[in-house]
């Protein structure tokens, strides 16, 4: 192994910079390999200076960094680009060239970090004979083939301590506060920093709500005598009589973005005579400094990726099972994303310490 590439794809998360310096050192001091940085996802193998050399002075200072040296893109879909055409603007697939520019680099490993998309691309690529290993990254924790993907841990943190201040002045001023969080169609962090931070109510995506339901149980604690009520909702949550909420449609190049779910809830109370606030953590969530797990996590991540690859053992994914890192297919990571068991012992604890999903 002579040669190997590195990128980035997908929403940033904590921890993206901590595999990268795994991967260049592991490269470096264990098999004399030269490794090259790809900028912004795979728009990098399109670009003039989308691809650089990567060495020990490269990555120094940066395992406590958030975000990406190397940049990273959540629209960059090979299979669809925008591009500018006598003028006009045309979606076209670019994946050929992608793949060209690879082969044409004569990479012996491209370790590909990133979610869901970025890693089904990868799988493509190496049925074109790009040699890849995937690297599981997501702060939602929804990609099935780990216990738990780096990014996760910070991004629980950041929520908990949200949760904790509402908490305040919830209490001062006797109001419900209504937190969204972010998660996609998997509520892993609001159920985790829900239960961490003592929300009263929590609404994920897997366990579909009744409006009345949340409003009872804000109602039956002010009779109780607690005045004041913490709701973790996650972003992708919805009502039983309806969808999910979307700040923007999708199309052929953008998935949709959800939000506004937390909005909705807060109206609905506000009608229902309960004085409430409504807060969106959003990207808050994935920026600053990871977590001390996020760290230790994404390190074993990337050495291991590298030795993934000086075995030869390529369309595989590195991942965290019974506390070991080990590898598996990447099409089996990827084929099923991972939920919220809604009769797991994670929403069973929830339900015993009195926290309502608002289903029942």
């Amino acid at each position: 192994m002579k040669r190997i590439g590195v990128l980035t794809g997908g929403g940033d998360a904590p921890g993206l910079n901590a595999v990268i310096r795994a991967v260049v050192k592991t490269a470096k001091n264990d098999y004399g390999c030269e490794v090259l940085g790809i900028r912004d996802s795979y728009d990098g193998f399109l670009m003039p200076d989308g691809v650089f050399p990567l060495g020990h002075r490269d990555v120094r200072g940066i395992l406590p960094r958030g975000g990406t040296i190397l940049g990273t893109a959540n629209r960059g879909n090979p299979y669809a680009r925008k591009v500018m055409r006598d003028g006009k603007e045309e979606v076209v697939d670019v994946s050929n060239d992608i793949i060209k520019a690879i082969k044409d680099l004569k990479l012996d490993a491209l370790v590909v970090i990133g979610g869901d998309g970025t890693l089904r691309f990868a799988h493509d690529m190496f049925l074109r004979g790009v040699p890849v290993v995937g690297v599981p990254k997501t702060i939602d924790n929804d990609i099935h083939g780990t216990e738990v993907s780096f990014g996760f841990d910070t991004a629980l943190n950041i929520a908990t301590d949200a949760i904790d201040r509402l908490h305040t002045t919830a209490e001062s001023h006797q109001r419900a506060m209504v937190v969204e969080l972010m998660g996609r169609d998997a509520g892993f962090i609001t159920l985790h920093s829900g239960v961490a931070g003592g929300a009263d109510v929590i609404l994920i995506p897997e366990i579909p709500f009744k409006w009345e339901t949340v409003a009872r149980k804000v109602l039956e604690r002010r009779e109780r005598g607690s005045l004041f009520t913490i709701l973790a909702v996650s972003e992708g949550a919805k009502p039983a009589d309806g969808d999910a909420s979307y700040n923007r449609a999708g199309d052929e190049m953008y998935v949709p973005r959800l939000g506004g779910i937390g909005q909705k809830v807060g109206e609905f109370l506000e009608r229902s005579g309960i004085e409430t606030r409504v807060t969106v953590l959003g990207h808050v969530q994935r920026g600053g400094t990871p977590s001390a797990f996020d760290r230790w996590l994404a390190t074993r991540y990337g050495s291991a990726a590298v030795r993934v690859a000086a075995q030869g053992h390529f369309d595989r994914m590195v991942t965290l099972m019974n506390g070991r890192i080990t590898d598996m297919p990447l099409m089996d990571a990827i084929a099923i994303p991972k939920r919220v068991d809604v009769n797991g012992e994670a929403v069973l604890t929830a339900r015993g310490v009195g926290i309502s999903f608002g289903d029942e």
